[in-house]
Protein backbone atom coordinates (compact mmCIF):
# COMPACT_ATOMS: atom_id res chain seq x y z
CA UNK A 1 0.00 0.00 0.00
CA UNK A 2 1.31 3.45 -0.93
CA UNK A 3 0.94 6.36 1.48
CA UNK A 4 2.27 9.91 1.51
CA UNK A 5 5.71 10.73 2.90
CA UNK A 6 7.01 14.22 3.67
CA UNK A 7 10.53 15.58 3.83
CA UNK A 8 11.67 18.44 6.06
CA UNK A 9 10.93 20.99 3.31
CA UNK A 10 7.32 19.76 3.13
CA UNK A 11 7.56 18.08 -0.30
CA UNK A 12 5.29 15.06 -0.70
CA UNK A 13 6.47 11.70 -1.99
CA UNK A 14 5.02 8.21 -1.63
CA UNK A 15 6.30 5.19 0.22
CA UNK A 16 5.36 1.52 -0.03
CA UNK A 17 4.15 0.17 3.31
CA UNK A 18 3.00 -3.32 4.22
CA UNK A 19 -0.78 -3.71 4.55
CA UNK A 20 -0.18 -5.52 7.86
CA UNK A 21 0.91 -2.20 9.35
CA UNK A 22 -1.54 0.37 7.97
CA UNK A 23 -4.54 -1.85 7.17
CA UNK A 24 -4.65 -4.03 10.26
CA UNK A 25 -7.76 -4.73 12.33
CA UNK A 26 -8.48 -1.86 14.73
CA UNK A 27 -8.76 -3.47 18.16
CA UNK A 28 -9.17 -0.87 20.93
CA UNK A 29 -9.71 -3.59 23.54
CA UNK A 30 -6.35 -5.19 22.71
CA UNK A 31 -4.57 -1.83 22.85
CA UNK A 32 -6.14 -1.08 26.23
CA UNK A 33 -5.12 -4.51 27.53
CA UNK A 34 -1.51 -4.12 26.34
CA UNK A 35 -1.30 -0.63 27.86
CA UNK A 36 -2.66 -1.91 31.18
CA UNK A 37 -0.16 -4.79 31.33
CA UNK A 38 2.77 -2.60 30.28
CA UNK A 39 2.04 0.07 32.88
CA UNK A 40 1.38 -2.53 35.59
CA UNK A 41 4.64 -4.38 34.93
CA UNK A 42 6.63 -1.16 34.67
CA UNK A 43 5.76 0.03 38.19
CA UNK A 44 8.37 -0.85 40.75
CA UNK A 45 7.06 -2.50 43.93
CA UNK A 46 9.80 -1.35 46.32
CA UNK A 47 7.76 -0.82 49.49
CA UNK A 48 8.48 -3.67 51.88
CA UNK A 49 8.08 -4.27 55.61
CA UNK A 50 9.63 -7.05 57.69
CA UNK A 51 7.40 -9.86 58.83
CA UNK A 52 7.77 -11.69 62.13
CA UNK A 53 10.12 -14.33 60.70
CA UNK A 54 12.44 -11.64 59.25
CA UNK A 55 13.10 -9.84 62.54
CA UNK A 56 16.46 -10.62 64.14
CA UNK A 57 16.50 -11.61 67.80
CA UNK A 58 15.58 -14.32 70.25
CA UNK A 59 12.53 -16.49 69.69
CA UNK A 60 12.17 -17.19 73.43
CA UNK A 61 8.90 -16.37 75.16
CA UNK A 62 9.01 -13.07 77.04
CA UNK A 63 7.69 -14.79 80.17
CA UNK A 64 6.10 -18.07 81.24
CA UNK A 65 2.97 -19.25 79.51
CA UNK A 66 1.00 -19.40 82.78
CA UNK A 67 1.18 -18.14 86.32
CA UNK A 68 2.10 -14.49 85.69
CA UNK A 69 -1.45 -13.14 85.40
CA UNK A 70 -0.57 -11.55 82.05
CA UNK A 71 -1.85 -12.40 78.59
CA UNK A 72 -0.08 -15.21 76.77
CA UNK A 73 2.65 -14.00 74.45
CA UNK A 74 5.39 -15.53 72.37
CA UNK A 75 8.56 -13.60 71.48
CA UNK A 76 8.94 -9.85 71.06
CA UNK A 77 8.91 -10.37 67.31
CA UNK A 78 5.10 -10.38 67.37
CA UNK A 79 3.43 -7.49 65.46
CA UNK A 80 1.83 -6.08 68.63
CA UNK A 81 5.22 -5.14 70.09
CA UNK A 82 7.37 -2.14 69.16
CA UNK A 83 10.18 -3.39 66.94
CA UNK A 84 8.26 -6.51 66.00
CA UNK A 85 7.22 -7.63 62.55
CA UNK A 86 4.46 -5.96 60.56
CA UNK A 87 1.32 -7.97 59.88
CA UNK A 88 -0.03 -7.89 56.30
CA UNK A 89 2.46 -5.21 55.21
CA UNK A 90 3.76 -4.71 51.65
CA UNK A 91 6.17 -7.42 50.51
CA UNK A 92 7.85 -5.67 47.58
CA UNK A 93 8.04 -7.66 44.36
CA UNK A 94 7.23 -10.93 46.14
CA UNK A 95 3.49 -10.35 46.36
CA UNK A 96 3.11 -8.94 42.85
CA UNK A 97 2.24 -11.15 39.93
CA UNK A 98 3.69 -10.02 36.60
CA UNK A 99 1.19 -9.72 33.77
CA UNK A 100 2.21 -11.91 30.85
CA UNK A 101 2.52 -9.96 27.61
CA UNK A 102 3.64 -11.82 24.49
CA UNK A 103 5.26 -10.34 21.37
CA UNK A 104 2.26 -10.91 19.10
CA UNK A 105 0.05 -8.80 21.38
CA UNK A 106 2.55 -5.95 21.22
CA UNK A 107 2.88 -6.13 17.42
CA UNK A 108 -0.89 -6.32 16.83
CA UNK A 109 -1.57 -3.42 19.21
CA UNK A 110 1.02 -1.19 17.49
CA UNK A 111 -0.38 -2.11 14.06
CA UNK A 112 -3.88 -1.32 15.34
CA UNK A 113 -2.80 2.12 16.56
CA UNK A 114 -0.98 2.97 13.32
CA UNK A 115 -3.96 1.80 11.25
CA UNK A 116 -6.35 3.92 13.31
CA UNK A 117 -4.12 6.98 12.89
CA UNK A 118 -3.97 6.33 9.16
CA UNK A 119 -7.77 6.06 8.90
CA UNK A 120 -8.27 9.33 10.82
CA UNK A 121 -5.56 11.04 8.70
CA UNK A 122 -3.42 11.65 11.80
CA UNK A 123 -0.46 9.55 10.65
CA UNK A 124 2.48 11.60 9.37
CA UNK A 125 5.52 9.89 7.84
CA UNK A 126 8.63 12.03 7.48
CA UNK A 127 11.92 11.24 5.76
CA UNK A 128 14.85 10.35 8.00
CA UNK A 129 16.40 13.32 9.78
CA UNK A 130 19.76 13.19 8.05
CA UNK A 131 20.97 16.44 9.63
CA UNK A 132 21.21 16.93 13.37
CA UNK A 133 18.74 19.48 14.77
CA UNK A 134 20.08 21.04 17.97
CA UNK A 135 17.71 23.98 18.48
CA UNK A 136 14.46 23.29 20.31
CA UNK A 137 12.88 26.29 18.58
CA UNK A 138 13.74 24.88 15.13
CA UNK A 139 12.21 21.51 16.02
CA UNK A 140 9.14 23.15 17.50
CA UNK A 141 8.63 25.13 14.27
CA UNK A 142 8.84 21.89 12.26
CA UNK A 143 6.16 20.28 14.44
CA UNK A 144 3.91 23.31 13.96
CA UNK A 145 4.56 23.22 10.21
CA UNK A 146 3.52 19.56 9.96
CA UNK A 147 0.67 20.04 12.47
CA UNK A 148 2.30 17.37 14.63
CA UNK A 149 2.20 19.03 18.03
CA UNK A 150 0.90 16.88 20.91
CA UNK A 151 2.15 13.84 19.03
CA UNK A 152 4.39 10.88 19.74
CA UNK A 153 7.42 10.53 17.47
CA UNK A 154 8.46 7.03 16.44
CA UNK A 155 11.96 7.22 14.99
CA UNK A 156 14.78 4.89 14.02
CA UNK A 157 18.07 5.05 15.90
CA UNK A 158 19.83 7.46 13.50
CA UNK A 159 16.93 9.93 13.33
CA UNK A 160 16.42 9.77 17.09
CA UNK A 161 20.07 10.66 17.71
CA UNK A 162 19.78 13.61 15.33
CA UNK A 163 16.71 15.15 16.97
CA UNK A 164 16.96 13.90 20.57
CA UNK A 165 18.47 17.08 22.04
CA UNK A 166 15.93 19.38 20.38
CA UNK A 167 12.88 17.20 21.13
CA UNK A 168 13.46 16.29 24.77
CA UNK A 169 12.62 19.86 25.90
CA UNK A 170 9.18 19.91 24.20
CA UNK A 171 6.90 18.09 26.65
CA UNK A 172 3.27 17.22 25.96
CA UNK A 173 0.89 18.24 28.72
CA UNK A 174 -2.53 16.67 29.31
CA UNK A 175 -5.05 17.60 32.01
CA UNK A 176 -7.80 15.18 33.03
CA UNK A 177 -10.47 15.05 35.70
CA UNK A 178 -10.33 12.42 38.45
CA UNK A 179 -12.36 10.02 36.29
CA UNK A 180 -9.66 10.16 33.59
CA UNK A 181 -11.63 12.24 31.05
CA UNK A 182 -9.39 14.50 28.95
CA UNK A 183 -10.09 18.15 29.75
CA UNK A 184 -7.22 20.04 28.13
CA UNK A 185 -4.16 19.29 26.03
CA UNK A 186 -1.23 21.48 25.04
CA UNK A 187 2.52 21.60 24.45
CA UNK A 188 4.87 23.29 26.89
CA UNK A 189 6.87 26.22 25.60
CA UNK A 190 10.20 26.89 27.27
CA UNK A 191 9.45 24.36 29.99
CA UNK A 192 6.16 26.03 30.97
CA UNK A 193 2.56 25.25 30.02
CA UNK A 194 -0.41 27.55 30.66
CA UNK A 195 -4.02 26.51 31.29
CA UNK A 196 -6.84 29.06 31.41
CA UNK A 197 -9.23 26.80 33.33
CA UNK A 198 -11.30 25.92 30.27
CA UNK A 199 -11.88 22.58 28.56
CA UNK A 200 -11.48 21.70 24.87
CA UNK A 201 -14.88 23.30 24.14
CA UNK A 202 -13.73 26.61 25.69
CA UNK A 203 -16.10 26.07 28.64
CA UNK A 204 -14.98 26.85 32.18
CA UNK A 205 -14.43 23.63 34.14
CA UNK A 206 -16.20 23.04 37.48
CA UNK A 207 -14.48 23.18 40.87
CA UNK A 208 -12.48 20.05 41.60
CA UNK A 209 -9.12 18.29 41.54
CA UNK A 210 -7.51 17.77 38.13
CA UNK A 211 -4.58 15.56 37.17
CA UNK A 212 -1.69 16.85 35.05
CA UNK A 213 0.31 14.43 32.91
CA UNK A 214 3.46 15.58 31.15
CA UNK A 215 5.84 13.57 28.99
CA UNK A 216 8.44 14.18 26.30
CA UNK A 217 7.68 13.37 22.67
CA UNK A 218 9.14 9.90 23.08
CA UNK A 219 6.93 9.18 26.08
CA UNK A 220 10.04 8.33 28.13
CA UNK A 221 10.32 11.10 30.75
CA UNK A 222 7.01 11.57 32.57
CA UNK A 223 5.68 13.81 35.33
CA UNK A 224 2.33 13.55 37.16
CA UNK A 225 0.87 16.31 39.30
CA UNK A 226 -2.46 17.62 40.67
CA UNK A 227 -4.29 20.94 40.44
CA UNK A 228 -7.11 22.12 42.74
CA UNK A 229 -9.33 24.36 40.61
CA UNK A 230 -11.87 26.63 42.37
CA UNK A 231 -14.36 28.68 40.38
Amino acid sequence: MKIDKLNIEGKINTIEVSDKIVSAKINDKLVSNVLYKTNANYKGRKAKTKQKNEIKGSTAKIYAQKGTGNARHASKKAPIFVGGGVAHGPKGELNYKKRKLNKSEKKLSIASLITKKNVTKDLIIIDDFQKEILKTKEMNNLLIKFEAKNSIIIADKISKNNIFKSVKNIPNVKITDIAGNLVFETTANGGMATWNGKNKNAERVPTGVYLVFSSDLYGEETVVSKILFIR
